[in-house]
């Protein structure tokens, strides 16, 4: 019953309106809003759901915390840094060099952090992107997904994990306020994460038992800290700068003879890891269990120096026997060994496909996640059909086993900015990539992958799929992948009009 008075209703809202919205404030975010403000499009935002930009180097900090690509060639190529403290760089210090990069080209202001995607739709009759986040809507002409497949946490499903008493996290999510002093620590995998954060706690903690479902290929690191006069060179002569990152560039190239040209190119490089496993274990029966059984290359081989060192200490054993079960204090193998635990850290990895992508709906009312889950398809790893107005970076056959993502990321970017600014030029409102240009395309990638490394070398990893076929490495040198994105290709696009 009401009073006669006339309902007041609120008035209807309309969506904040951008020409471009960005997914994700990493590398690659960073880097296209970067290239997309030099080429005259300043109307755009960065969507970020952590509280800071970094991607996965701002998520990521657990003890020992690094890159494994060398920081001549693991940064931008328009923003040198001539002051890296080592080869390597760690995770405070690659963090620190992107705020930088961030700060001096202005991209702080277009960053919005602490705000998660929850749907992001295509609009055909409209025309444009309506954006759904944790902080209100938006629409945009243009969205580009720059989102990290390396952003979730993967965990295995093991028995009885729910009744385990102690503690348990995972490398992306370390517990900094767990002591792990005089702990029983259980590992669980052997990727890139656990081989650098193993050998930071193995002198902390009372026993410590690694469970390696397969060893990983471990080969020199040769990590150093720069020297006062190699900085002030490189400072003072920039050509020496791209001397040294052309050196590196040539030399992770080199790994694709391994990886898609003949894997009897794998000699020189197993001979490394072999050369390496004699030098630092010195038990015959650890050193068994850690020597791989698959071809290198085949799964990701990993840089260290420190790791097999720390597998040879009195306080590690390193198990291969899969677990059966986890008990409220132990882990039980399946061949009946009870093993006391405190802690339980979980190095298993990432999910392969972020949930983000499970949120982006392209024409269809398909999502990429379920393009994705029925088979890796994008056009040359940096958009996909029935996604207009679409791009992305590192997308499947995007990203090089042999090569610096940055490398890739720059490649995509160059590609997307002429893209854009092509489109800009034509007048046009709606750019899409013709299936058959992509049907074409992904058809060459599955051929071209047939004899790889990733696909014959005997393991199965997160390069393939479930069933065995390329997860969406470039099968090709990242230079001829740089040739094939170095201009926008119109004639493998639909372009419409206003």
């Amino acid at each position: 019953m009401t009073d006669g008075s006339p309902t007041l209703r609120a008035a209807p809202t309309t969506p904040e309106h951008r020409q471009i919205v960005i997914l994700g404030a990493g590398f690659g975010g960073i880097g296209l809003a970067i290239k997309l403000r030099e080429a005259g499009f300043d109307d755009l935002v960065l969507l970020e759901r952590a509280d800071g930009l970094g991607g996965t180097w701002q998520a990521n900090t657990y003890p020992g915390c690094a890159c494994d690509v060398p920081s001549q060639l693991y940064s931008y190529s328009f923003a040198p840094n001539p002051d890296w403290s080592r080869t390597y760089g760690r995770q405070r210090e690659i963090l620190g060099y992107l705020r930088s990069v961030a700060a001096e080209h202005d991209v702080e202001r277009h960053i919005r952090t602490g705000t998660e995607l929850l749907d992001a739709r295509w609009d055909d009759a409209a025309g444009l992107w309506r954006i759904e986040t944790s902080r209100g809507k938006l629409t945009a002409d243009y969205f580009l997904s720059a989102a990290g497949i390396f952003a979730e946490a993967k965990y295995p499903e093991l028995p009885g994990m729910e009744t385990f008493e102690g503690t348990a996290f995972h490398s992306l999510h370390w517990d900094h306020g767990h002591d792990l002093r005089g702990a029983r620590v259980a590992v669980i995998g052997t990727g890139a994460s656990a081989v650098q954060f193993i050998p930071e706690i193995q002198p902390e903690v009372a026993a410590l038992t690694v469970f390696q479902r397969s060893a990983p290929w471990i080969v020199p690191r040769l990590d150093r800290p720069t020297l006062g006069l190699e900085r002030l060179l490189l400072r003072r002569i920039p050509l020496t700068q791209r001397a040294v990152r052309a050196t590196w560039y040539g030399l992770i190239e080199s790994f694709g003879l391994v990886g898609f040209v003949d894997n009897r190119f794998r000699h020189p490089f197993e001979l490394l890891g072999r050369l390496q496993l004699r030098r630092q274990i010195r038990d015959a029966g650890l050193r068994a269990k850690v020597t791989p059984d698959y071809v290198i290359g085949c799964k990701r081989a990993i840089f260290s120096d420190a790791y097999l060192p720390a597998l040879d200490r009195d306080n590690v054993d390193v198990v291969t026997e899969a677990i059966a079960e986890v008990r409220p204090h132990s882990i039980r193998t399946r061949a009946g060994a009870e093993i006391p635990v405190d802690t339980i850290i979980f190095g298993t990895g990432f999910e392969s496909i972020p949930t983000a992508f499970e949120r982006i709906i392209g024409r269809d009312g398909l999502s990429i996640a379920d393009l994705y889950h029925k088979q890796p398809r994008t056009y040359l790893g940096a958009t996909v059909a029935g996604f207009p107005n679409f791009f992305c970076t590192l997308g499947p056959f995007g990203a090089a086993g042999n090569q610096s993502a940055i490398y890739m990321i720059e490649s995509q970017i160059a590609y997307i900015v002429d893209a854009l600014t092509t489109v800009r030029a034509q007048g046009a409102r709606r750019v899409e990539v013709r299936p058959e240009a992509q049907d074409a395309f992904l058809e060459e990638m599955r051929q071209r992958s047939a004899s790889t490394v990733w696909l014959t070398g005997g393991c199965r990893s997160y390069y393939t799929t479930p069933e065995g076929a390329n997860a969406g490495l470039y099968p090709g040198w990242s230079f001829e992948y740089r040739r094939r994105t170095s201009r926008f290709d119109t004639n493998s696009y639909e372009v419409t009009a206003r």
